[in-house]
């Protein structure tokens, strides 16, 4: 069906309607637009919601990812990266096949359709020329027929009038026979102009004006054809990446599937696992003793030897050592390693501050064990180092031993890493070197020395450094003896002067059931240096006062850290009891120390936890 032939009158008309059709198209190229921006907005929170969620490189999140359900997670992770690169190619696809395509269409179907309605234009002003033309020959064939039947009239009346003269009526006789042939010289231009309009007339709405409307129609049928094209170009970029989408969601199925709880459990123990035997049973503590015994000179000579019958509990009464929590470990670290003195019996006056100690108080198994677990150790830390949440040593001797293994062993392994990669570097620049020296003009062989010796040189540091873990590694695996006082201090950790003793609460050492067992192997005593306790007081303020204390009884301050102080005397407190029974002290800036808290009476400052307390 023909426009041309249904629609003939109606050119205003298809000019609104093909006017709409292009209105349309651009309508869809922009919805196209926008849907191509939501997808590429997507891809970019999808990628940042990934990347949000990646492990951080050197962090405590990074350890967690060997844990197969954290990898699964990873998978997920990169997978929906992927997936958010499939969003991306939908966007592209549907840019460069849809609406750029659609864009440059749009601009020639404009062109086009300007073309056309320009030539039916031409074609309607032809044919209203004609009609005009017409109009103007029948106008004056009218005027030229009028005028002529006038002179016809005029000659008439005077050739009928007898007092005209013959003259005259000549005279009319020729101007009525001008005016006929006039007339009929109008009739023919009229005749022939008519026919001329009938056919203009007939080839315009039979010839020009169906073949312009048959272009218009073709166009706007291609455009329609466009659309749908589009349309399933739409659809079909959509498909395309529908394979990939699933390979990406069945990765993230099989890393579901390889989660496995049996061994992410294994490397809970390898990642935590210490080392240390679970403690034994607890010995029965005997509360009647008090009832039966009295007191004799006896006692009372034993008492002025200084030497306690037995142990006394502190406020972590009941605990053994690998339970109690980390900050209250390192306030045990901090104050002497062992249990503070009861106060002397108010009705004796010959009590001693560290006289015989009541067997009311049961034996304290975590003093033993501590005492055990600070022996263990190559080397004791300032007291304020500790407390301020010093760096830990550099031989890891901080850990337990399978976790001071397992640094140990990352540590050496960054180790030859960093030799491997100085031995390429050097490899490298001998390499250079020798070119340079085969061919001089490519450069100065002497330039290179310098980088040389500086990467022999730290070779020779790593080697040493790996050397010394390699050292601690093997001691820590039984590979190799106890480090002996020599070797202690080529690695710096000791220094050969300025010693003190610490000694065992007994030469029998106390395992945590309460039994006590021969360690033979073991010193008995540590020597700590001296000079490294006052390099790290020296290094760092003086901790501030929380408040003063007055010193209730006397008492005579023997082992390391310990002060010694007189009934009555007033003193600042620089740190509270933290469980241990001690109390940190200042007398002034050179002497300071710990005292037992129930020696002395503590008046805190109010914004130290404010209240007047006594202990």
């Amino acid at each position: 069906m023909s426009w041309g032939a249904e629609l003939w009158d109606q050119f205003d008309n298809l000019e609104k309607h093909t006017q709409w059709g292009i209105d349309v198209l651009e309508k869809y190229i922009k919805f196209v637009k926008e849907r191509t921006e939501i997808e590429i907005n997507y891809a970019k929170q999808l990628r940042n919601l990934s990347k949000k969620y990646q492990p951080k490189k050197n962090s405590k999140e990074e350890d967690e990812y060997k844990y197969s359900s954290c990898k699964a997670f990873l998978a997920t992770l990169n997978e929906m990266n992927d997936y958010a690169g499939q969003h991306e190619v939908i966007s592209e696809n549907m840019t460069s096949q849809i609406t750029t395509e659609l864009a440059r269409y749009v601009q020639e179907l404009k062109q086009e359709r300007k073309s056309h309605f320009h030539d039916g234009r031409k074609a309607q002003q032809h044919i209203e020329t004609c009609w005009k033309q017409l109009e103007s020959s029948k106008r004056r064939f009218e005027r030229d027929c009028k005028e002529a039947d006038r002179a016809q009239q005029y000659f008439e009346k005077m050739d009928a009038d007898i007092n005209v003269t013959k003259a005259d009526v000549e005279k009319a006789r020729q101007q009525a026979q001008l005016r006929q042939q006039m007339a009929e010289d109008s009739r023919a231009e009229y005749s022939s102009t008519l026919q001329k309009f009938n056919h203009e007339q007939h080839e315009h709405y039979h010839t020009h004006i169906p073949n312009i409307f048959q272009k218009i129609q073709e166009m706007e049928e291609r455009r329609i054809v466009r659309v749908g094209d589009s349309m399933k170009t739409f659809a079909e970029v959509d498909r395309q990446v529908i394979p990939i989408i699933g390979k990406c969601l069945d990765e993230i199925t099989r890393a579901a599937e390889s989660i496995n709880q049996k061994n992410d459990s294994q490397l809970v123990i390898e990642a935590f696992k210490s080392g240390f035997e679970p403690p034994g049973d607890v010995d029965f503590e005997d509360f009647t003793q008090p009832i039966k015994r009295t007191v004799s000179e006896s006692s009372l000579s034993n008492s002025k030897d200084g030497k306690p019958e037995s142990r006394f509990t502190s406020k972590s009464k009941g605990k053994l050592w690998p339970f109690i929590k980390k900050n209250k470990l390192m306030s045990l670290l901090t104050s002497p390693h062992q249990p503070p003195p009861p106060p002397p019996f108010s009705g004796s006056p010959s009590a001693v501050p560290n006289g015989p100690q009541s067997p009311k108080q049961q034996k304290e198994p975590l003093s033993h064990r501590f005492n055990e677990f600070m022996t263990s150790k190559p080397k004791i830390h300032c007291f304020r180092s500790l407390k301020r949440g010093g760096a830990g040593p550099e031989d890891f001797s901080n850990l337990p031993p399978e976790q001071r293994r397992k640094k140990l062993q990352q540590k050496v392994d960054e180790l030859n890493k960093d030799i491997q990669k100085e031995m390429d570097q050097r490899d490298a620049l001998t390499k250079m070197k020798d070119v340079y020296i085969k061919n001089p003009q490519m450069g100065d062989a002497a330039s290179v020395d310098h980088k040389l010796a500086e990467l022999g040189q730290n070779l020779e540091k790593l080697r040493l450094e790996a050397q010394k873990f390699e050292g601690w590694l093997a001691e820590v695996e039984g590979r190799l003896p106890a480090r002996t006082e020599q070797t202690r201090r080529q690695s710096g950790m000791y220094e050969p002067q300025n010693t003190l003793t610490v000694n065992n609460c007994a030469q029998d050492r106390e395992s945590p059931d309460g039994s006590y067992t021969e360690e033979p192997n073991q010193e008995s005593e540590m020597k700590v240096p001296a000079t490294d306790f006052d390099d790290e007081f020296d290094d760092e303020e003086p901790l501030p006062t929380i408040g003063t204390c007055k010193a209730l009884y006397t008492f005579e301050g023997q082992n390391e850290g310990t002060i010694s102080v007189t009934e009555g005397e007033m003193l600042y407190v620089i740190e509270e009891d933290k469980g241990d029974g001690w109390t940190r002290i200042r007398r002034n800036e050179d002497e300071e120390g710990y005292v037992p808290t129930s020696y002395v009476e503590v008046f805190l400052e109010k914004n130290a936890k404010g209240a007047m307390t006594y202990i």
